[in-house]
């Protein structure tokens, strides 16, 4: 009996597009503007194609300078935070149609807003459920009555779940023309400094938030499988990574460190388990600010998380341990 050879061809590697968004329009410190380069020179192109993914970089989008200006009606910067997160929709959008994993270097956390804009329209598109997991110490839920600042990297997660102003609310140009998310959709992770009015108005909008005490008490395992429970193979996983979610005593490099973060063995945990999924399949790296960190140490710790995100691993594993 003659044996037909098997097909032994490996499926062909997924495109990683990498998209900069060189700015800190929304931010309260400078410098989140040099957090693409400062990702680039540590390696995130080689890190990501030694897990076989083919890397394509997209450049960096070029919007509005920072005119640093104080706020206006509860925002600063507002025109110029619209024009960049419309420009970060459209590339974003752009390469999930072409079906790549878009990874968004920033740049501050307003520009969450865009990036998971374009994730909401495209799952729309595709008939894909959406489940977005927030890393970051902040809750990122301000409105302009709420926030003490007038920062925007304050607002993205509100405005994403329609509060706040219409030009960020319904950037999405969602079916039915409502917001970008609902709350049901969203898991925060790692939070530990919210502001007292927008504390009331997390609670009061039903946001799934796994802080710093849940972390402490059940362990990181535990919170992660509660965050990505439920998720199938119709599910889009997004990432919004802002690197001040780790311990200020190991990446100093971000412009409002707050103490108490996930330690590196927590926060390589978190990223084990959510490769482990199997469902990413977009990602925001941001907050990274090279003027505050030590010889870019932030930044190659970042890096390090993602390609553990990407299935980097002490050993190979078939299953959980």
């Amino acid at each position: 009996m003659t044996l037909e050879p098997h097909d032994t061809a490996s499926p062909p590697a997924r495109t990683a597009s990498l998209i900069g968004a060189p700015t800190d329009i929304g931010a309260g410190a400078r410098g989140a503007s040099m957090g693409p380069e400062a990702l680039r020179v540590a390696g995130l192109h080689a890190a990501l194609a030694s897990h076989g993914l083919r890397v394509r970089d997209c450049g960096n989008l070029n919007g509005p300078t920072n005119p640093w200006q104080a706020p206006t009606e509860g925002y600063r910067h507002l025109a110029e935070v619209v024009q960049w997160n419309q420009l970060v929709f459209d590339a974003v959008l752009a390469e999930l149609r072409a079906g790549h994993l878009p990874i968004l270097l920033g740049g501050d956390h307003s520009l969450g807003l865009g990036s998971i804009s374009a994730v909401a329209r495209h799952c729309a598109e595709s008939g894909k459920k959406l489940r977005v997991l927030w890393l970051d110490a902040h809750a990122d839920f301000n409105t302009s009555a709420l926030t003490p600042s007038g920062n925007v990297h304050g607002m993205p997660v509100a405005c994403l779940c329609g509060f706040g102003p219409r030009e960020l609310t319904h950037l999405a140009g969602m079916p039915g023309g409502g917001p970008a998310l609902h709350p049901s959709q969203i898991r925060q992770i790692g939070i530990r400094s919210v502001d007292p009015g927008e504390k009331r108005f997390v609670h009061e909008q039903g946001l799934e938030v796994f802080d710093m005490r849940a972390i402490d008490e059940v362990g990181m395992r535990v919170v992660m499988e509660r965050a990505l429970s439920g998720l199938d193979a119709d599910t889009h996983l997004h990432v919004s990574f802002d690197v001040d979610f780790l311990d200020a005593d190991i990446a100093p490099g971000v412009g409002t460190t707050v103490p108490g973060g996930p330690t590196y063995r927590e926060a390589q945990l978190c990223m084990e388990m959510i490769a482990d999924s199997g469902r990413l399949a977009s990602l925001d790296i941001m907050e990274l600010n090279p003027a505050l960190d030590v010889r870019n140490r932030t930044a190659v710790l970042a890096v390090d998380l993602v390609e553990s995100l990407f299935g980097k691993s002490t050993l190979m594993r078939t299953r959980p341990v």
